[in-house]
């Protein structure tokens, strides 16, 4: 089970695979099963940014087991967590935040949940 990190400048975590851009994240999601997605929103001048993501994700029913928003936007966060929180399976855990010290480190420990 693979974890994605998507982000255009922060350092990802140890344990996740890097998502540079929306069209990486959403091939991840296609092509891997995905326990934890973590999400930035503003993805660089004239890219795609976290919400288009989040529109594929539900068009396509790509979801991962478990998806936080780690975006410094307010307004980004907001418009993705609210598109999630309608249209995400039971099975998925979402959160209106970025990923506690207790997951990055369960993560980089080879930890799966």
């Amino acid at each position: 089970m693979l974890h994605v990190f998507l982000d255009d400048c922060r350092r990802c975590p140890e344990g996740f695979v890097l998502a540079k851009n929306a069209q990486e994240c959403l091939l991840l999601l296609q092509e891997c099963e995905v326990g934890i997605l973590s999400l930035d929103y503003d993805l660089g001048p004239g890219e795609p940014s976290g919400k288009e993501v989040v529109h594929g994700m539900i068009a396509g029913r790509l979801f991962p087991q478990e998806i936080f928003l780690h975006t410094s936007s307010m307004r980004g966060k907001r418009e993705m967590y609210e598109l999630l929180y309608q249209s995400v399976p039971d099975y998925v855990k979402l959160h209106n935040g970025p990923m506690p010290p207790d997951v990055l480190e369960r993560v980089a420990k080879g930890g799966q949940e």
